[in-house]
């Protein structure tokens, strides 16, 4: 029983972002970023931009895995000159997916000697601590500038710790001495990170940026550190933010250590792109860190991509591994679909699955999906109860449970969500 004073729980829910909203462009795609847009999946590929073929391919990989945009290293002057055949290519292939330029140390020259590169891109990345030092580094920003206002392209000043503005950070060093109480180092560098990120973003507005072009990132590689600083740069503008733990490693490691961040920031209401910089293990597709990032939004109920499989983890009541190829086996299926079935079934990604693998939770969990299985565990009967829209539709039984239930599955979606046919006048 609920105590006499008890008050209805709340439910839990990301609190709303305050930023302003940009806008990326390519042809008719239109990428809204901030304001009351979705949080929006980023990637970059890995390929040698100079391989037009390769990297083109590896857009569309990341495209159709769920990337809205894609970010390319503009690197070297043989590397512009591929990206306008890389756009030509992506084009070709139906792949509209925005193409973001990112560029280090060279990339005001690149700009100005390759205008159809500057044309081709969609956005391009400024790190503003590898832009020039001295009296040179606001003249090549302002090239920098210049290109995004020619072509009307939004830029994402992206700071990073592992390459941050030494002149800057030197300043803030002394000014910290003379404080009667110093700061520790780390507050410092915290400091110079939201510091060089927002000069930037109003230095670009000075040459003539629209503010509502300009997207914002401090990316360090420590959980804690990325919380602390995309609180207080939050607290601090109202820029679009772009989200990513920087070098978060590989495979458990990283895909831990970004959710972790990520997740706390987005409950916040901070952040509106989102990347997850994983390493790919060796023979790992790119596209892994695609499907974190997507996880990482479903799972907070911020957006829905996927259709959702609930197994359970298995115990010694599940000896059998059939429950777990089975919700292999969907949950696979599901996702190698999905871009074909986003046109053709609209609404599937709300789609909830539910394989279980035994009697004690598997009944519930499947009346709570919109179509489920509860598997025989360890010394049941022989028999699967099937159920679809909380209701028991019937009980499998034999050799061929898993198929049977796959054929389930497919008859459903069409059945729910396939476009029912028009009816001619007669």
């Amino acid at each position: 029983m609920s105590p006499a004073d008890a008050q209805p729980i709340a439910v839990a829910r990301p609190l709303p972002r305050r930023s302003r909203q940009a806008r990326v462009v390519w042809g008719s795609r239109v990428v809204t970023v901030g304001g009351d847009a979705p949080v929006r999946v980023q990637s970059m590929t890995n390929t040698d931009t100079v391989d037009a073929i390769g990297t083109a391919i590896q857009v569309k990989e990341l495209a159709l895995a769920g990337s809205e945009m894609v970010r390319i290293t503009v690197n070297t002057p043989e590397a512009a000159a591929q990206v306008p055949y890389i756009r030509e290519q992506l084009d070709r292939m139906g792949v509209d997916v925005p193409l973001v330029g990112d560029f280090h140390y060279n990339g005001h020259r690149l700009l100005t000697d390759y205008p159809a590169c500057a044309e081709a891109l969609s956005k391009y990345r400024i790190n503003p601590g590898n832009v020039g030092k001295g009296d040179k580094h606001d003249r090549q920003f302002g090239q920098m500038i210049e290109a995004a206002l020619r072509w009307n392209k939004p830029v994402r000043i992206g700071v990073n710790w592992g390459s941050l503005d030494q002149e800057l950070l030197a300043a803030l060093m002394d000014e910290n001495s003379r404080r009667a109480e110093p700061w520790d180092a780390r507050q410092v560098m915290y400091e110079a990170l939201i510091t060089s990120a927002i000069d930037s973003a109003r230095l670009a507005q000075s040459m003539g940026m629209d503010g509502s072009q300009v997207i914002l990132s401090c990316k360090v590689s420590g959980v804690q550190d990325l919380i602390s600083v995309y609180r207080e740069l939050a607290r601090r503008c109202d820029y679009p933010l772009h989200l990513g733990l920087t070098e978060a490693g590989m495979g458990t490691k990283g895909t831990v250590a970004s959710t972790a961040a990520l997740s706390l920031l987005l409950q916040e209401g901070i952040g509106d792109t989102i990347r997850v910089s994983l390493t790919p293990q060796p023979g790992e597709s790119r596209t892994q860190e695609v499907v974190i990032a997507s996880e990482i939004l479903q799972a907070l109920g911020l957006r829905i991509f996927v259709p959702s499989v609930t197994a359970c983890p298995g115990c010694g009541r599940t000896t059998s591994t059939t429950f777990q190829e089975l919700a292999k086996q969907i949950d696979d299926y599901l996702r190698l679909q999905m871009p074909v079935w986003r046109k053709k079934y609209p609404g599937v990604e709300g789609l909830k699955v539910a394989v279980m693998g035994c009697i004690v939770n598997g009944p519930g969990e499947s009346k709570h999906a919109d179509i489920g299985i509860s598997l025989p565990g360890t010394g049941e009967a022989p028999a699967a109860p099937v159920f679809i829209d909380g209701e028991k539709a019937l009980t499998l039984r034999g050799d061929n449970i898993a198929a049977e239930f796959h054929q389930l599955v497919e008859s459903y979606i069409e059945q729910r969500f396939g476009t029912p046919p028009s009816v001619s006048a007669t």
